[in-house]
């Protein structure tokens, strides 16, 4: 399988690296417009300044997309009719409508393999979580909450494109929260219909969200709530996931940056009658981050052995997009603001 990667920023050099320890692609070409980035590109794969030359000259067989959010949905869109397989980095795209467009042209492409980049569902502490709720060990999930954040919207080394609502669709929620809604998604099963919301962007004074707070609610009662912050002076991830007969609390996460802390699973059994506020807890802590490798074994296997993506498929981006959405027209004065 000939591979290209269109844009070569930190997620690009990382996807290149994963694809060469867990694959037997060959990554033939790479696009990328920053002349500094080129730089990093191995001097026996092709370079294209642009991923539209890079879909339509290059002979390739899966392209890996990981440019901005004002590109992505074209991307995939033109990599599809190319007759490309596509992986695509989140957010899938700016807003909902260019999603569902997108879709539009995946059904005449099906035969195609389209993946989106939710990371986070392949971190250890998650995939464990996972293996717990769906064997029911502690009842069904009472609730969620979730804090997930950091201390500004973009990091010394990245351009500023996050910050324009016109390049990239929105700010911290569509840029970071949107890992936790999807794992809230993915680890509970449920679809959230009613949502309130405050959206603010009090502190960097930019056009896109620096805090969002969501209260949210399925059709079969589960209650969910989110801080997606870019004001969390100490960055900070925490996922607590409350059900009949015990809770779930996924604590820091492996990353890049190191700047999460460790990366922890506890798992709390409860019996109110005994154990009077002072449950039994056992603590398991993941010194590796594997999900960019996990990741891409299973978008190989499913080429390989022509499966059915079920972990981060378009239809999963769809319901996150969806999601994030609504919390954005939640609140009545952002909805008046951006989307009247």
């Amino acid at each position: 399988m000939r591979v290209g990667i269109a844009g070569y920023g930190v997620v690009g050099k990382t996807r290149h690296a994963s694809i060469q320890k867990n694959t037997s692609y060959e990554v033939v070409a790479i696009s990328e417009a920053n002349s500094d980035s080129q730089k990093n590109i191995p001097s026996d794969i092709d370079i294209y300044n642009d991923y539209h030359d890079l879909i339509y000259k290059a002979d390739l067989d899966i392209i890996f997309i990981s440019l901005p959010n004002k590109f992505a949905s074209d991307a995939v869109s033109l990599s599809l009719e190319n007759g490309l397989n596509v992986f695509c980095e989140k957010p899938p795209a700016r807003n909902l409508d260019e999603l569902i467009k997108v879709r539009e042209i995946y059904k005449k492409y099906s035969s195609l393999k389209l993946m989106y980049g939710f990371n986070h569902r392949f971190h250890l502490s998650v995939e464990e979580a996972k293996k717990v709720i769906d064997a029911n060990t502690f009842g069904k999930i009472i609730n969620l909450k979730g804090v997930y954040g950091k201390s500004q919207m973009i990091s010394f080394n990245q351009t500023d494109w996050r910050t324009k609502r016109e390049e990239s669709g929105g700010g911290i929620l569509l840029d970071q929260g949107i890992h936790m809604l999807d794992l809230m998604r993915y680890l509970s099963g449920e679809n959230f219909s009613e949502v309130f919301s405050f959206i603010d962007n009090a502190f960097w004074n930019f056009d896109v969200e620096d805090n969002a707070y969501v209260l949210m609610k399925s059709s079969n009662g589960v209650v969910a709530q989110l801080h997606s912050s870019a004001t969390q002076w100490r960055h900070v991830f925490n996922l607590e996931i409350t059900l009949q007969k015990g809770s779930l609390v996924l604590g820091g996460l492996l990353t890049g940056s190191k700047s999460y802390g460790d990366e922890t699973l506890k798992i709390i059994s409860s019996n109110p009658a005994q154990d009077r506020g002072v449950p039994l807890e056992s603590t398991s802590k993941y010194n590796e981050d594997v999900s960019w490798d996990n990741e891409i074994k299973y978008f190989d296997n499913c080429l390989k052995n022509d499966l059915t993506i079920e972990r981060g498929s378009i239809e999963d981006a769809i319901e996150t997009m969806h999601l994030v959405e609504e919390i954005y027209r939640a609140d009545p004065l952002w909805k008046k603001k951006y989307y009247s």
